[in-house]
């Protein structure tokens, strides 16, 4: 995980030709680069680099020029100079690093020039070795693409955000994978604050000053930060022929591989079952020797299990920097003991030498009684008889709200532009289960300890956490699913999971990043691996859920046989639950901001917006 950002100014931004784009906030905002640069080092604390170029119109006596002014040792301040004709570019990059066998500082410098600023994975399309570095071997890449940077880019399996200047062109491009699962915000510049700012995370002084709750039409306010809609855009500098202004216009290119235009469609072929789709041939019954018991699954819970161990295999390869540290836990799950966390440790297991411990991050703001916490210690006794070999960590995160204030502000300004109160307890609660600083239990012959004086304090020092975002949308997991279900059957079911996916970089992912990032940690999603997407899409939807069925049955039912076939029996059977409800910030939450459940139900709390104090 990784901090990049760049902050352009002196530059005439032309983005009228983007109409995709929502109009541009006015809500002004006040910091300094030296907020940028601590906001992105908490992502990326091995190392912080910044690099500025100027632009500056050179005449001869044909034409006005741009020249590029390499600025690295800071010897200008474009601030104090009476020059209107100077643009600065200046790029910020901080480093997490998962990868390579010697140190890297970002922003980095390629011998054409180039500068290369990248926060994300390479898990296929361009060749990586073992020793590699993502962020080196794609300046290599894009060095050699000349004009075609985005067909470089559409090569990209994994997550992935990019500020990459073009020497040769002038040209600075930037962008987000298909399914924004790396965070980049930007500012389109305003009379107000005519600056153009892209950054992976808004710093804590960006957010707007105020308390209360927002009693005002929301829908009329715009704030200084947005998410950056998925792509690659461009802006390519020119300077005006009387040399008075330097101009860019920002453009969109369209993705060059076919597979994320499939993927971002999201057409799924079988969506209506025929009578003769639902009957047994195409299932497998199978019994199970431990459990006494005959389970019925089919063909298509296998091939989703091996898609799905594959894409958990490549988030969790040890590469070089690993080898030989033996007491270091490389790798977390977020841990609720639900569905789809479980299935993650599962493979996990599958994937990982025995000799690693696994940290299983698990946050409760109701002590031993949250419901996440009673199904995570159910849930490891049911990892344990799978993976009797792995020694299984529960963090125990313990957290109370009315303590939080500190933290609260932190996470108010993480999760921005987002700000309802839904948004803060769920980044709240990623935040906390991210830094990983908790109880564990000793272990007396393999077994839980569950005397008090026998807890004690750990912090994970995990720097890779999976996370099951996406289980969801693409698998029929919501309330709201069942209730499209009940009102336009299989059409409109399958309507509601292609919006859900289209806008989870919006909705979801960003803010997730943000939260989870800020702690020197990174997310990785293997059920948004593409892999996945594109197997779950083949599958016929009446394959992928039945919401005839009730609650913890029907839902996500290919992952519940996915979890049998995992020997996960017990779990398979459990209803979703979200986390701000299953850690019980919610609650604590609707008590605090509206005095109780009953009057924050009234008032839809969780999509009332919060004033930042």
């Amino acid at each position: 995980m990784c901090g990049i950002a760049v902050i352009i100014c002196g530059v005439r931004i032309e983005i009228s030709t983007l109409s995709s784009l929502s109009e541009p906030p006015f809500e002004h905002s006040h910091f300094s680069v030296e907020d940028v640069k601590s906001s992105l080092g908490q992502r990326g604390p091995d190392s912080v680099g910044e690099k500025k170029i100027l632009l500056q119109p050179t005449c001869d006596q044909e034409s006005v020029t741009l020249s590029v002014l390499d600025s690295t040792q800071g010897t200008y301040n474009l601030e104090n100079t009476t020059t209107t004709t100077s643009g600065e570019l200046h790029f910020i990059g901080s480093t997490l690093q998962l990868r390579g066998t010697t140190p890297i500082i970002q922003p980095m410098v390629d011998s054409s020039g180039n500068i290369l600023t990248y926060n994300g994975e390479v898990f296929g399309g361009v060749e990586l070795d073992r020793c590699d570095n993502d962020t080196e071997v794609l300046l290599k890449s894009l060095e050699k693409a000349n004009d075609l940077v985005p067909d470089v880019l559409s090569l990209i399996k994994g997550p992935w955000s990019i500020i990459y200047w073009q020497e040769s062109s002038r040209t600075l491009w930037f962008g987000k994978d298909a399914f924004g699962r790396r965070s980049l915000l930007v500012h389109w510049p305003t009379v107000e604050d005519p600056r153009f700012l892209l950054s992976s995370v808004s710093p804590a002084s960006s957010v707007a000053n105020g308390s209360g709750l927002d009693a005002g039409n929301g829908d009329g306010i715009h704030r200084f930060w947005e998410e950056l809609p998925c792509g690659v855009y461009s802006i390519s500098f020119g300077v005006s022929e009387s040399g008075l202004c330097i101009h860019g216009e920002v453009t969109k290119h369209e993705w060059r591989n076919t597979m994320w235009k499939e993927l971002i469609e999201w057409e799924r072929s079988l969506v209506v079952p025929r009578p003769e789709d639902q009957s047994m041939p195409s299932h497998t019954r199978i019994e199970d020797e431990k459990n006494n018991a005959i389970s019925t699954f089919s063909g298509f819970a296998q091939t989703v299990l091996v898609v799905l161990k594959e894409s958990v295999r490549r988030r969790t390869s040890l590469h070089s920097i690993f080898q030989g540290e033996q007491e270091v836990v490389p790798v977390a799950v977020l841990f609720s003991g639900g569905l789809d966390s479980m299935i993650l440790a599962a493979l996990l297991d599958q994937c990982l030498d025995p000799k690693y411990e696994v940290d299983l991050l698990n946050v409760s703001f109701d002590g031993p009684y949250a419901p996440d916490r009673v199904s995570a210690k159910a849930g490891i006794k049911e990892l344990q008889n799978i993976a009797p070999l792995r020694r299984w960590r529960l963090v125990e995160i313990d957290a109370d709200l009315s303590k939080l204030a500190l933290e609260t502000k932190r996470v108010m300004s993480l999760i921005n532009p987002a700000d309802t109160y839904m948004d803060l307890n769920i980044g709240t609660a990623l935040w906390l289960a991210s830094r990983g600083d908790g109880w564990i239990h000793e272990e007396i012959d393999n077994q839980t300890e569950e005397i008090d004086n026998r807890r004690i304090k750990y912090k994970s020092e995990a720097r890779v956490l999976l996370v099951g975002a996406g289980a969801d949308e693409q698998c029929a997991g919501y309330g709201r699913h069942r209730t499209k279900y009940r009102n336009g059957s299989w059409v409109a079911l399958d309507q509601e999971m292609k919006l859900d996916m289209q806008r989870i970089w919006k909705r979801n992912l960003g803010r997730d990043d943000r939260c989870i990032a800020d702690n020197g940690k990174e997310a990785r999603f293997p059920f948004l691996d593409e892999d996945v997407i594109k197997t779950l899409l083949d599958i016929p939807l009446w394959e992928i859920a039945d919401l005839e069925q009730p609650s913890g049955t029907g839902d996500k039912k290919i992952l519940r046989q996915v979890a049998k076939l995992l020997g996960l029996h017990e779990v398979a059977k459990m209803p979703k639950r979200a986390i701000q409800f299953g850690s019980r910030i919610a609650r604590e939450s609707n008590r605090k901001n509206f005095g109780s459940n009953r009057a924050a139900n009234q008032a839809s709390a969780g999509s009332v917006r919060f004033h930042a104090p």
